[in-house]
């Protein structure tokens, strides 16, 4: 399931809700090269983490050949159908001629005048041969929801292939076929179908069953305004899932491709969405696919997320990359580099202090991994605060590792961290002989050597999970990579 098929499940979705009416799941597998298992199980599983239910189904066309036999049987013996048997050889000839002439390339009608005792003799010959819909040569309309009335020619239609034999039909005459079966009313599709309508409507005319309303929506567009693909970052709706996107932002964002509210208000629930959409605000034009705004809307949605539902939907993540793996216990991990157990809460306040940060749940991953190594390896130059000398970095850890020595476990956490380092942050960068009271003299080499990398979370918060015995550690070490200290060995 992609993007633009999300869209209009979660389209058909809502206005089916607004409407008191039922959503009907159909899978059209009836292209048996296309439709793989596993493909229709990644439809189902999409459906179910967006939150999109649904009232009737799952019916699969391909088991529903006998039903489609019964109508193809009926528009033969009306003879609004006929057998046809060009070769692909011939029709490809007739094409490229009708088309060198500046004509529409339709049928021919070759084998429109055989009669049916003609075809049943050619078909038992062993002759291949398809079913044709005999198009009728006039004009119609249908008014579409979104845009407006719009007008074919059946002549240039021809007849097209309906069947490919009585036990095989295609999607044109499937899906008239089902709608009809199924109580249809409404269908909410891409604008790439608006071609097929006409062919539909002539066939709901020939079988005397009900036209169905029709809603057309644009088709989604990359940032260059061509139709959306993977070279413009859209990727199957697994994928943002495994990606850490949450299912309330796809559905916003989801929304908003074609729809407009007419207000500021970007923020919707389904619940809200059911609410206030409407067809006749779908938008006409093509609908552009903002990743930035996925982005966005995922980090939005994060921060409002509880620290501790936000942890459980981190956890998988951690688990993939091998940081972490269940201890056996509730609630209870084992960091796998150390062999160290760990409890729910260790974990809650590393996701606690990223959320701030955090776009999509994947990246907890690349943030907070210093916290599951049992040793950091990093290049020590970048524990130096702008042009801060080596001697001052190792005086500036020392300096920290004095006043952390000096506090109790119970009075470890990131409040006191930073009440009592704080205060001799600006004392520190006066007595290296640095003006303006920097901090970072004394906070970024501390930070740094907590961490190993050039960006992370405050050194107070890291401190209070990492805990004081952890936390004295890494400085130890950082300070030990210095030895000796002296500049001119450096």
């Amino acid at each position: 399931m992609h993007i633009a098929t999300a869209r209009m499940a979660l389209f058909n979705y809502i206005f089916a809700k607004q409407n008191n009416g039922k959503t009907i799941l159909r899978l059209e597998d009836s292209d048996r090269e296309r439709s793989k298992p596993e493909f229709i199980q990644d439809i189902l599983d999409c459906l179910k983490w967006l939150g999109l239910d649904y009232d009737e189904g799952p019916y699969y066309q391909s088991q529903r050949q006998d039903i489609y036999r019964k109508y193809l049987q009926k528009l033969l013996d009306l003879d609004l159908a006929y057998w046809c048997f060009c070769s692909a050889e011939d029709l490809e000839a007739e094409k490229q001629y009708n088309m060198s002439q500046g004509v529409a390339p339709v049928y021919s009608g070759k084998c429109a005048s055989l009669t049916q005792k003609e075809a049943k003799d050619l078909l038992e010959q062993g002759k291949r041969a398809v079913i044709r819909f005999r198009t009728p040569k006039k004009k119609i309309s249908f008014n579409d929801v979104v845009r407006g009335k719009i007008d074919f020619d059946g002549a240039l239609i021809g007849d097209f292939v309906i069947a490919k034999d009585l036990d095989n039909a295609l999607y044109n005459f499937i899906v008239v076929v089902d709608d009809f079966e199924m109580g249809v009313t409404h269908v909410i599709r891409g604008e790439d179908h608006i071609s097929n309508t006409p062919k539909q409507i002539f066939l709901q005319e020939a079988l005397g069953i009900e036209r169905p309303v029709y809603a057309h929506m644009s088709i989604v567009l990359g940032p260059d305004k061509t139709k959306l693909s993977k070279r413009h970052g859209a990727v199957g709706i697994n994928e943002y899932l495994k990606s850490g996107y949450l299912p309330e932002t796809l559905i916003n964002f989801i929304a908003f491709l074609g729809w407009n509210p007419g207000t500021d208000k970007e923020f919707y629930t389904l619940a809200e969405l059911i609410a206030d959409f409407s067809l006749e605000k779908l938008q006409k034009g093509g609908a552009m696919f903002n990743a930035k705004r996925l982005d966005y809307l995922n980090g939005y949605y994060i921060r409002q997320k509880s620290a501790a539902d936000l942890t459980r939907l981190c956890v998988p993540f951690l688990v993939a990359a091998q940081m972490i793996e269940p201890a056996g216990e509730p609630d209870t991990f084992v960091i796998k580099a150390t062999g160290e157990r760990i409890k729910m809460d260790f974990l809650t306040k590393i996701v606690q202090y990223h959320q701030p940060r955090l776009r999509n749940l994947s990246e907890i991953v690349a943030l907070s991994g210093y916290f599951f190594q049992e040793r950091l390896n990093y290049d020590k130059s970048i524990l130096k605060w702008k042009d801060e000398s080596y001697d001052d970095v190792v005086k500036a850890l020392g300096v920290a590792q004095t006043i952390m020595a000096s506090m109790s476990n119970a009075d470890w956490d990131k409040e006191n961290l930073e009440l009592n380092i704080l205060g001799q942050a600006e004392e520190f960068s006066l007595s290296i002989g640095r003006p303006g009271k920097d901090r970072g003299f004394l906070l970024w080499p501390l930070r740094v050597s907590l961490c190993g990398q050039k960006m992370s979370i405050g050194p107070f918060e890291m401190a209070e999970v990492l805990g004081k015995a952890k936390t004295m550690a890494r400085v130890q070490e950082a300070i030990a990579s210095f030895a000796p200290t002296t500049e001119s060995l450096l």
